[in-house]
């Protein structure tokens, strides 16, 4: 039997060696990375305009698909941060009485609640229409 001393990959006694904890923010930086660093994810995160109500056009209709016969109001077309979509959501859902989600700059509450939120938005400000309505 060979002696043992943290090198081998059998080995299951801890390595020993010496443990340097100085940080050289001159040597130590990323190069390049594949994916989001965990170091600077402003750097990595897309610029969203916030634009007043007035110059939204939203789009609000009724989908079931892919939710097992579930309906929910899809309200599209924001152009607005992650924080004013949240905030919005929170009066739809509470005007309509149920709950919903913010997905991919959607807002998406559960039933059919399309005349409640289009006429929700527009007391907002928005431009909002039922989809397929003129």
């Amino acid at each position: 039997m060979a002696k043992s001393d943290g090198k081998f990959k059998g080995d299951r006694s801890p390595a020993k060696t010496k443990s340097t904890s100085s940080h050289n923010p001159v040597t130590d930086r990323v190069v390049y990375s594949e994916f989001k660093s965990a170091l600077n994810p402003a750097a990595t995160e897309r610029a969203m305009p916030d634009l007043p109500p007035a110059q939204q056009k939203l789009t609000v209709q009724i989908s079931r698909k892919g939710r097992k016969g579930k309906s929910v109001t899809v309200i599209s077309g924001f152009t607005h941060k992650i924080e004013t979509l949240e905030a919005l959501a929170k009066t739809l859902k509470a005007q309509c009485g149920s709950g919903g989600t913010v997905k991919d700059n959607t807002i998406e509450v559960q039933g059919e609640h399309a005349p409640k939120v289009v006429a929700v938005l527009i007391q907002k400000g928005y431009q909002a229409k039922i989809s397929g309505q003129h």
